[in-house]
């Protein structure tokens, strides 16, 4: 079946499959937050993005292989409710920024820095670390060597702009310029964008809005 990155909350999960790495997107709690499965094919070692709500359908949905790593976009508390819980049952390492960490109430094993790799099993992901939706924001980027580029941005890029800067125009413009010179600046139209709510984008689709999310300033 064709991926669409379109879930909702309570229904099942979509797979995209690619030939090293096989992503599993599903939707959780509330606030319809996105939890992403990753999964190296070569090894079967597996590393979830974001534990943000409903433990048991994340722990169903990661099944008896478990979870090798966990990792935390940012510190807002939506991304993080099943964290503890997932991390009890799975035994994984956690990931976050270096400057979120602290308002994460699950201690972090692996602080992340900008550039940064993260692996799961053979897979390499670099973290991107933007600045403005929280002080310690990642985004992950796995630069497939058979395709285009998939990064995973949490709350700092959706389709339509980036993430919520609650109208402080320092905020905004410090987001809008790690997402331009980190994100758009460096990866390529076909890039697959998995957000941390709602539908996927691509930077080819959102790239010509740009000078739109400037002018507006959110």
């Amino acid at each position: 079946m064709t991926y669409s990155g379109e879930v909702t909350v309570g229904g099942p999960a979509d797979v995209h499959e690619l030939t090293d790495l096989m992503i599993t997107k599903i939707a959780v709690g509330p606030m319809n937050n996105n939890a992403y499965l990753l999964r190296c094919r070569a090894t079967d070692e597996q590393l979830l993005i974001d534990a943000a709500n409903d433990a048991e359908t994340l722990l169903g949905t990661i099944g008896d292989d478990g979870i090798a790593s966990v990792v935390t976009t940012h510190q807002h508390g939506d991304h993080w409710q099943a964290l503890a819980e997932v991390v009890t049952a799975t035994r994984a390492r956690t990931y976050a920024g270096r400057e979120d960490a602290d308002g994460i109430p699950v201690p972090t094993d692996v602080l992340v820095d900008d550039g940064d790799t993260i692996r799961v099993g053979q897979v390499e992901l670099t973290a991107r670390h933007l600045v403005g939706h929280t002080p310690g924001s990642i985004a992950l980027v796995y630069d497939d060597p058979h395709g285009h580029p998939h990064v995973f941005t949490g709350d700092c890029l959706f389709p339509g702009g980036v993430g919520n800067t609650w109208k402080n125009p320092e905020a905004f413009a410090s987001l809008i310029h790690d997402v331009e010179t980190k994100i758009f600046g460096t990866l390529p139209d076909e890039t697959w964008v998995y957000p941390g709510h709602g539908n996927d984008t691509t930077l080819g689709a959102e790239r010509p809005h740009l000078p739109e999310w400037h002018a507006r300033g959110w």
